[in-house]
């Protein structure tokens, strides 16, 4: 039996698999990580081909190794992964794929990890599988009817292929924000959200701030209650290369429609939209559909943690969960996790 199994190779899972090394526990015979990933790097490899480096909102170093130096116009899901590939090789981390981890069970006082690989057994567990493979989408009426195309932000791969239409860009969040500035420039856009929009500059994001924010979405989760999104709590920013699309009046946002119609949407007051395009920036949620069968879940939708454990089970960590959902927040769960980890199956090295 290996002493612990991390599932997911992204950046938590990365840290995570570092600090298990650094302090001792032997990759493969005692540590393994598994990736469903046929390549390195996480859900930045299957991010748009228009994201640059320019353009993301900053990558934490992995412990040990910085980020290499950027120019600002690499394709982020090739620098990236890039990194994180050399980082996997520089430390020799015990990384297999690919490897989809389908259900997560309690045995033998430890835990069956049925996978596409077939069984692992561990001690313990650390999950890092993020929420790329979990893409939301709401359900509104008639969204079956709609003739049109609906894609996710996970779907989405640049504006050209939206050229000349009329897309419907739904959601309130970062991400919105960013592809509404690309798909303006080719096509027309309507933006729709649930909540106005809450605008704030970059003064705004103090040190302070930070921990604040970090604090609320610790809150939760210690409440059991699901985590929110970074944007609900932080709010909006408008970088400088998203000026242009202000002053075009693109982010003149409505409020959401009562449903949609097979040609476009149509809202209380009577008013309709053509629309060629749905495109979905509605976010993800947490992919741990595979922990199911370990019951964690509280009765609000949320598991409840303190720190990085479940408090169900000391064994089993979270991490890029809730408060570390960052590629920093990330890096510090990783190190509480396999501290704590260490602490709990080697209590006399402790």
């Amino acid at each position: 039996m290996l002493e612990v199994a991390v599932v997911g190779a992204g950046q938590a899972g990365l840290s995570a698999a570092y600090h298990l090394l650094r302090l001792g526990f032997a990759p493969y015979d005692e540590l393994v990580v598994l990736d469903r990933n046929a390549e390195p790097g996480g859900a930045w490899q299957h991010r748009w081909d228009s994201l640059t480096m320019h353009d993301v909102h900053g990558i934490a170093n992995l412990p040990g190794v910085p980020v290499p130096s950027s120019a600002g116009a690499e394709r982020a899901n090739e620098f990236v992964p890039a990194y994180f590939s050399e980082y996997e090789k520089r430390f020799e981390l015990p990384v297999v794929r690919p490897v989809a981890v389908e259900s997560v069970r309690e045995a033998d006082g430890g835990f069956e990890l049925d996978t596409s690989a077939g069984r692992y057994f561990a001690a313990a567990l650390v999950n890092a599988t993020g929420t790329w493979d979990r893409p939301f989408i709401p359900w509104y009426p008639g969204i079956e009817r709609f003739q049109g195309r609906q894609l996710h932000t996970a779907d989405y791969r640049g504006a050209p292929e939206l050229s000349g239409q009329h897309v419907l860009v739904v959601g309130g969040g970062a991400s919105a924000v960013q592809l509404l500035a690309e798909v303006s420039a080719v096509a027309t856009t309507t933006w729709v959200t649930r909540r106005p929009p809450e605008w704030r500059t970059g003064d705004d994001f103090t040190p302070e701030y930070g921990r604040q924010v970090v604090a609320r979405v610790e809150e939760r989760v210690r409440a059991g209650l699901p985590p929110r999104s970074v944007v609900s709590v932080t709010g909006l920013h408008l970088r400088p290369q998203e000026q242009a699309a202000w002053d075009r009046g693109v982010y003149t946002r409505l409020p959401m429609f009562s449903r949609i119609t097979p040609h476009g949407v149509d809202w209380a007051d009577g008013s309709h939209q053509d629309v060629d395009t749905i495109l979905w920036a509605t976010g993800f949620r947490a992919d741990l559909a595979h922990l199911a069968p370990l019951h964690l879940r509280e009765a609000s939708g949320g598991i409840r943690m303190d720190g990085t454990a479940t408090v169900a089970d000391a064994r089993i960590h979270l991490v890029g969960y809730g408060p570390s959902a960052s590629t920093i927040g990330a890096n510090r769960a990783g190190f509480t996790a396999a501290r704590a980890l260490r602490n709990l199956l080697r209590p006399v090295a402790a």
